[in-house]
């Protein structure tokens, strides 16, 4: 079959209304097929690495609700699990890793990453393979400085002022850091490319706490070092790249990163979405808190987006991940809502 999949004609530039309509995380808690998958599979890296798991809990959002794209099923932090951090999640607290020492920063850049990630390069395979033919593959990773922050602090923090701090006194070891984390992440990219994503995403969680001069260092070139070293091997590859959070800084991300289109969080005022907009596409960017709360906030809150941005390249999506919380018949209604079809 041929025909170019909706998202990836988003990704070109195109304007198509409805707009495609995906969401952050939307193979998660809140949908209880994924909990029974879930509590089979053992822990969560387990299932990450799962391929039959894996590629169940990706499809599930896709029967459900026919998203027009399938977004891998894994975790930021198997780039770190690859170079030996001691990755494990507990239950109730999140990630935790063996903090990174700065005489173990020089040795990761020698390190292969690729063997211990194949599971997950055969799972996209067999995404591409099983999903319909109109549902475009997300491939992701998470930025270099997000994943540096567990890394050096070994947990996720409020305001990540421990690698902050580790990025002050050691600028020449962090920035080795980000440099071989930047590496790392695209030979996994180019790798998810070739099996079948048609698109990949880079996650920056937690880019809004940077200052502006940390966010040129530590947000955008890294990130504008993975989308050089991905287009340098496959120069079609379509990005999208999001830093949750970035405000003001979103202005000169796009062309910072070199990537084709930005994520929006919720906070982004739909008046600069529209500006931010007219330099190409933007993903976004609703509450998922209104998923949560469902009837006239949620219907408001994506009539508001499709108004301003229905009329330019658009990615609907949330400012987020969706959250446990939300009620699945609620997603049922954003999808409808979106698509023109209440």
């Amino acid at each position: 079959m041929t025909g170019t999949r909706k998202i990836v004609e988003v990704l070109n530039g195109k304007t198509i209304f409805p707009p495609p309509v995906w969401l952050m995380r939307q193979a998660g808690r809140y949908l209880p097929e994924y909990r029974q998958t879930r509590a089979k599979a053992g822990s969560f890296l387990d299932l990450c690495y799962s391929p039959d798991h894996a590629v169940e809990v990706t499809l599930q959002p896709i029967r459900r609700y026919a998203f027009d794209a399938a977004i891998l099923f894994s975790d930021i932090l198997v780039i770190p699990d690859a170079l030996k951090r001691e990755v494990r999640f507990e239950e109730g607290s999140g990630p935790r890793l063996r903090p990174l020492e700065i005489d173990e920063i020089r040795p990761l850049a020698s390190m292969p990453v690729m063997e211990h990630l194949s599971p997950v390069i055969e799972i996209v395979g067999r995404l591409r393979s099983e999903l319909p033919h109109e549902t475009a593959l997300l491939g992701f990773c998470g930025a270099p400085w997000t994943v540096a922050t567990y890394m050096i602090a070994g947990h996720g923090t409020p305001d990540q002022a421990p690698t902050r701090l580790f990025a002050y006194r050691e600028p020449k070891a962090f920035a080795a850091l980000l440099d071989i984390l930047a590496e790392k992440s695209a030979e996994y990219l180019v790798a998810q490319l070739d099996a079948g994503a048609d698109a990949v995403q880079i996650f920056d969680s937690w880019a809004g706490v940077l200052g502006e001069a940390e966010f040129a260092a530590y947000a955008v070139k890294p990130v504008r070092r993975i989308v050089d070293l991905v287009r340098a091997q496959r120069p079609q590859a379509k990005i999208i790249a999001f830093a949750k959070g970035a405000g003001l800084f979103q202005k000169d991300y796009r062309q910072g990163t070199g990537a084709d289109a930005i994520g929006l969080d919720w906070t982004i005022p739909l008046s600069l979405a529209a500006e931010l907009q007219k330099d190409g596409p933007v993903q976004g960017n609703l509450d998922p808190q209104r998923v949560v709360a469902g009837g006239a906030a949620l219907t408001e809150g994506i009539d508001a987006i499709l108004e301003v941005l229905g009329n330019g390249p658009l990615i609907f999506n949330l400012g987020h991940g969706i959250t446990p919380q939300a009620d699945p018949e609620h997603v049922t209604e954003l999808v409808r809502r979106v698509r023109g079809q209440v």
